[in-house]
């Protein structure tokens, strides 16, 4: 069985192309080239590799969006407190869930900055409460440190969902890259403890194989922004050396049992290293009975979700994910 090949939009309009025709956004193709020019982020350590970051990103985020507040939370967890935003819409609909959402970065780098401008998109259009996790990063905390964090802030979420206007225990999981392999394995993890499923799973280019050696490995070793060798540096910060690649807590695309998970909608980008994961995680939740819907954007890159102020194809396809999210907890995945 295989997923049918997705047909996407072209940002000069109207247009389709299939897998076979990718072709790099004009305007990612000038980000990647400037990029390049960088120091790696494998020869970094973890605190200059956030700082980097950061002031890469800042000027590509796009603008506040209208119509939508946030909110500090703190979770006292035992032991620490996890910094929590919350983004609520002026027209918040009070059938929706709360969507818990955890950022990119490998699980090293990243903070509540990282996903700011799609969070509010995703606000707006979902017309939901947003409720992003500051969780701890390696390597002062490895595995399965953030994790827990996004875990814990995800079954807060759901004994207060009311306190943001959601109906009582309604949540939704969602996140990007490292991110969206936690947003993975939460519900794997709620199955194991007899918990009641999300209302819906979203997982934008998810590291759910860390272990992986897939074709889009090889093919974009050296792809920009997310290539090889940071995602082997990502590794040897996040895990320690006693943990497994094949615990489904790091890999859940390696869990033997899929079934019985929640509705998904898992998103893949053309020119990224786990473009094969997205694919692979979404067939397989599709062959274990889970209701999936499974795009691609084969002309964006790993992270176009942080680029929606300077990519307008990025800026497009994070309303159009948002909107299948608003499908999907309508009930219209299918």
């Amino acid at each position: 069985m295989s997923l049918p090949p997705p047909i996407l939009r072209l940002l000069s309009g109207g247009g389709v192309v299939y897998r076979g025709g990718r072709t790099l956004d004009p305007r990612l193709q000038f980000l990647a080239a400037a990029g390049r020019n960088a120091p790696p982020m494998s020869g970094m350590t973890p605190e200059e590799a956030r700082r980097a970051s950061a002031e890469a990103l800042t000027p590509l985020a796009g603008r506040p969006e209208p119509g939508v507040r946030k909110e500090s939370v703190v979770l006292e967890a035992p032991g620490f407190p996890i910094n929590l935003r919350v983004y609520r819409p002026q027209d918040q609909d009070p059938a929706c869930p709360v969507i818990v959402w955890a950022h990119f970065g490998g699980g090293v780098i990243g903070d509540l900055e990282t996903s700011d401008a799609f969070c509010q998109i995703l606000a707006r259009v979902t017309r939901a409460p947003v409720l992003s996790v500051d969780y701890r990063l390696a390597p002062e905390r490895r595995f399965p440190a953030g994790l827990e964090d996004v875990l814990a802030a995800y079954r807060w979420s759901r004994e207060h969902a009311t306190r943001f206007g959601a109906p009582e225990g309604a949540v939704a999981i969602a996140g990007d890259s490292m991110g969206g392999g936690f947003a993975a394995v939460i519900p794997q993890e709620l199955k194991r403890a007899g918990e009641p499923q999300p209302a819906l799973q979203l997982l934008i280019y998810p590291w759910v194989d860390v272990a992986c050696e897939s074709a889009s490995m090889t093919t974009y070793a050296d792809a920009w922004p997310l290539n090889r060798a940071t995602l082997d540096w990502f590794r040897g910060h996040y895990m320690g050396p006693e943990d497994d690649p094949a615990d489904p807590r790091l890999s859940p695309l390696r869990a033997k049992d899929l079934s019985g998970l929640a509705p998904a909608v898992v998103v893949s980008a053309g020119f990224d290293p786990l473009l094969d994961q997205g694919e692979a995680y979404a067939l397989r939740l599709r062959e274990a009975g889970v209701p999936v819907v499974y795009r691609c954007y084969d002309h964006l890159t790993h992270a176009f979700t942080a680029f929606t102020g300077a990519v307008p194809a990025a800026d497009i396809a994070c309303r159009e994910i948002a909107g299948l999210v608003r499908e999907g907890l309508e009930g219209r995945i299918c």
